[in-house]
């Protein structure tokens, strides 16, 4: 099969790639570009594992062909935060404990973030509607539910960094 070329940006990082034109996004990001914090779980966009965001918009990388990603910014759960400074919504997952085996997190996370862009002071049913297409088999929906709301508090109370701020 004839490969076609793709050029896209992920976490901010220029891309370009030949690839099978039926690669599924997933498998690029995780195979070819070696991210592995973008999880497959069902490969039927089902369970929302494979979400990250495309362009601003989450998209389950699991439906989606890398040819579809070409021109596009993807953002991976790799692009939020590190071990010594997380996103603060990395940091409500992990203070409201919103995670169990983490195998959901990433997609839930990706969620959550789309989500709180478009509502930064959710209600509790909204929160949960937000994540109701995505599921999580270890922690029950209580506490990321919880972890969301927090989220919302904490990215109110962050100072928006400019990007001189962060080059300093």
């Amino acid at each position: 099969m004839n490969k076609i070329e793709i050029n896209l940006t992920v976490n901010g990082n220029r891309q370009r790639a030949n690839v099978e034109p039926r690669l599924l996004l997933s498998d690029f990001i995780r195979d070819g570009l070696g991210l592995k914090g973008t999880h497959v779980g069902c490969s039927h966009g089902v369970c929302g594992v494979c979400t990250v965001s495309m362009d601003g918009k989450t998209v389950r990388s699991c439906l989606t062909l890398a040819a579809q990603a070409d021109g596009a910014s993807i953002e991976t759960i790799e692009h939020l935060g590190n071990a010594t400074e997380l996103h603060p919504i990395q940091q409500a997952f992990s203070e409201a404990q919103g995670l169990q085996c983490g195998f959901c997190t990433p997609g839930m996370i990706a969620i959550t973030r789309e989500f709180l862009q478009h509502n930064p002071t959710p209600t509790r049913e909204e929160a949960t509607e937000a994540v109701s297409g995505a599921l999580c088999r270890c922690t029950g929906y209580e506490a990321i539910v919880d972890a969301i709301l927090l989220a919302a508090e904490l990215i109110a109370n962050t100072p928006i960094r400019t990007e001189e701020a962060a080059d300093e």
